[in-house]
């Protein structure tokens, strides 16, 4: 849509005259505020914390303040072009929805409802490998709408294949390979909650509905569910991958591959290397490793590194559209949102999700044209400068 953000902004002031009682949050805070009350301590910790004392939290949202905007006049911004093109496709708007596992928890409809909200509004959306509900139930709820599926590469080898071929045949259009989980991070609130809602079957739903993974057990996970997640325990993460092991992923997906949690420019160039098609920018959100750099800090050398031959996208640290617009003029080409859904989805669902990226969207065309800039694909660096 063009001028999407005057449009939301005036569909907002429109209703000045008569106040909806219900109507959602705009403020990013509040938002998280909102989700703190509907949610127990558990659930709530579990999205909203980090990695130890969380220092690389803080460092993913000090890395946006040190850049700043330069606006430029005169420019004729009257219309603007919110538009990507990555891999091919294009999309209406750089953003795209982060892959987030066990939604369940936070919400009933858990990623059905995220999906649905990213459908009606044309933002991608990753599938994680850790849903509730599996990836074909995630496909049919989205239709014909654009999505990508994140693969957590299992320690069983046969899971992992399984993964991609179901995620191909269900009409996911690209594979996002985390490379940064491994294993589980030391974070001191879900210990301190005793929480790890994959060991009351949240967030199991790829693992029970695959053939790789039912064969291994001697009951259906239906019939004996303590056991599939004692399963589900042991082949989770893969300690043990190379490089070299990426020829894996192309024997068993015809899709486009993305590496994502690439944050050393000496990672970027294995992964042209070994002939990715895109690496994400990534820290998970500061959930893995304290005292990591800052997601937006590795972007620039991360594409200066890459110099186009593939796309870069990132995430970490996004909370409102100056923050985007920031991070594709530093090079990224689109960014992905996390938690600013999920406490979206905590207070109302897909109409939640659907609010919170209205508003971003609103707010990156808003900030691009009171900055003198027309269209997404013109951002560099130009439009910044960087405050020591």
């Amino acid at each position: 849509m063009p001028n999407f953000g005057n449009h939301v902004q005036f569909d907002v002031y429109k209703t000045m005259a008569h106040p909806d009682p219900d109507r959602l949050p705009v403020v990013y805070e509040e938002w998280e505020s909102r989700a703190r009350e509907v949610l127990q301590d558990g659930p709530f910790y579990y999205v909203a914390g980090g990695a130890g004392g969380e220092r690389t939290m803080k460092a993913n949202l000090q890395a946006f303040d040190r850049w700043k905007i330069v606006p430029r006049m005169l420019q004729n911004v009257e219309e603007r072009d919110l538009s990507v093109e990555i891999l091919g496709q294009t999309f209406a708007f750089p953003v795209f929805h982060a892959p987030i596992g066990v939604q369940s928890i936070i919400h009933p409809a858990g990623e059905l409802a995220s999906a649905q909200a990213c459908a009606a509004l044309g933002v991608p959306y990753i599938a994680s490998s850790a849903s509730t509900h599996s990836m074909e139930d995630i496909a049919r709820t989205m239709g014909d709408a654009p999505r990508w599926f994140q693969l957590y590469w299992s320690k069983n080898p046969d899971i992992a294949a399984s993964f991609l071929q179901r995620a191909e045949a269900s009409g996911y259009s690209a594979i996002v390979v985390t490379l940064d989980t491994p294993m589980m991070a030391w974070r001191e609130f879900d210990l301190k909650n005793v929480y790890l809602p994959f060991l009351i079957g949240e967030g199991i739903g790829n693992y029970v509905t695959d053939p790789a993974f039912c064969a291994n057990l001697p009951k259906s996970p239906q019939e004996d569910p303590t056991a599939a997640i004692a399963y589900w325990a042991q082949i989770f993460g893969n300690m043990s991958l190379t490089w070299q092991d990426i020829a894996f992923l192309r024997e068993h997906t015809k899709l486009p591959i993305l590496l994502k949690g690439i944050l050393h420019p000496d990672d970027a160039r294995r992964a042209l290397d070994h002939g990715v098609d895109g690496i994400i920018v990534s820290n998970h959100g500061g959930r893995q490793v304290d005292g990591a750099i800052g997601a937006l800090d590795a972007l620039p050398v991360i594409c200066d590194t890459v110099s186009d031959r593939i796309p870069v996208l990132m995430d970490s640290g996004i909370r409102r559209g100056s923050d985007l617009v920031k991070a594709i003029a530093l090079g990224a080409k689109a960014t992905l949102i996390g938690r600013p859904c999920m406490y979206g989805l905590a207070v109302a669902g897909e109409r939640g999700v659907k609010t919170v990226l209205q508003h971003l969207i609103a707010d990156v065309d808003i900030t691009m044209a009171l900055s003198g800039q027309r269209a997404v694909r013109d951002l560099n660096r130009a439009l910044l400068v960087e405050s020591k």
